[in-house]
């Protein structure tokens, strides 16, 4: 039986005046923790913006699409293969295939986003074309297609369908577990949100008039994120590759640790690199080092920072010692843990990422 393998990435973060994930009412988000108010950064809006990074680092064959226009994807997939179609020629075909497959997708405001991978849309494609050729009734033509159907939307998931998951409500056996889990960031001490008040000129008025031309508010705040994200290996090696899995492992390292959720990004310029990363390989369970920060870390004479990185790493050190073995690996970029962590820049963090990875793939059973 497999080793399990779970890579952890914990991670101080600095964030000036920002409002980068905000409520309905236009708000910072933010969490009660340890008693008091804390600034908050959604799992949601981290991944995004780590799949927005993920083109910079997968191929087109390994991205996929989380959208309500699968028909419209598939019906341009099929005209791009038979020149001779329209998309109107394919609608009903299209309508037919995907129903048959057990996907509802469509611009129907009660259909739900699905998440399909490249290959899978050209896959789906193919079978459409053929099913769109067929002479035979539409009941024939369903017990010949059906199961091939089924498989093409199942088989070849683009990376990100297997590390953040997919759910299709109408065909449950179409579903990915998510082999990744992105916890909501939270500031690691207490925050209270504040106000920019700011007006603008109305370039072409008249010289003598006076007042601005619009004035507004926008709220904001700023803090000392604690992030965490861990990648469940072994279930991503049951279905990938070798090369595909030490890329996507690598990948979701980086894009965890280099993204930033783009909320007011205009407005503010608040995009920042972590003051410190530390990660590890674990073969027993996944371990979210949050508690560390339960008590609000206090500003010191360097800020927030320093105290952070100083109270995760104690945490961790007591989480070793009364409860979990201490992790296969560890490394460590920037601020402290040099002494129980090798300490790496980020190139190098992700290359002994990559390699882990590889190793563990060659020594499966």
């Amino acid at each position: 039986m497999d080793n399990n393998l779970y890579l952890d990435i914990h991670v101080i973060q600095t964030v000036p005046p920002s409002c980068v994930n905000r409520d309905d009412t236009g708000s910072p988000k933010t969490a009660m923790y340890g008693g008091v108010m804390r600034a908050r950064v959604s799992s949601q809006a981290w991944k995004s913006a780590m799949r927005k990074m993920f083109k910079d680092l997968f191929t087109s064959d390994h991205i996929g699409y989380r959208t309500k226009k699968l028909p419209q994807l598939v019906a341009e997939q099929m005209c791009a293969d038979n020149a001779e179609l329209s998309p109107e020629d394919v609608e009903k075909t299209v309508s037919e295939v995907l129903e048959l497959a057990g996907v509802k997708a469509g611009s129907d405001k009660k259909d739900a986003l699905f998440f399909v991978s490249a290959r899978q849309i050209q896959n789906i494609a193919e079978l459409a074309l053929k099913y769109h050729g067929d002479s035979s009734t539409k009941k024939d033509k369903e017990k010949k297609f059906k199961s091939d159907l089924v498989k093409a939307v199942k088989e070849e998931p683009s990376v990100d369908i297997l590390l953040f998951g997919r759910m299709a409500a109408s065909n449950p056996s179409l579903n990915y577990d998510a082999a990744a889990q992105v916890a909501h960031s939270i500031s690691t001490h207490a925050v209270n949100n504040e106000y920019d008040y700011f007006t603008a000129v109305d370039d072409c008025g008249e010289e003598d008039t006076a007042g601005a031309g619009h004035l507004g508010t926008v709220e904001f705040n700023s803090s000392t994120l604690y992030r965490y994200a861990t990648v469940n290996i072994r279930e991503l090696a049951e279905n990938l590759n070798a090369e595909e899995l030490k890329t996507a492992v690598r990948g979701f390292a980086e894009a965890f640790i280099r993204s930033m959720p783009t909320g007011k990004q205009n407005t503010f310029a608040n995009r920042t690199l972590p003051d410190m990363v530390y990660v590890t390989m674990r073969e027993d369970q996944p371990i979210n080092l949050a508690g560390a920060f339960e008590k609000p870390v206090a500003a010191g004479d360097k800020g927030y920072v320093e105290n952070s990185e100083s109270a995760l790493v104690r945490y961790a050190r007591r989480v070793y010692e009364d409860y979990a073995a201490v992790p296969s690996k560890a490394w460590v970029v920037g601020g402290e843990g040099e002494d129980f962590a090798e300490k790496l820049n980020l190139a190098e963090l992700l290359d002994k990422i990559q390699g882990e990875t590889e190793k563990y793939f060659e020594e499966r059973e």
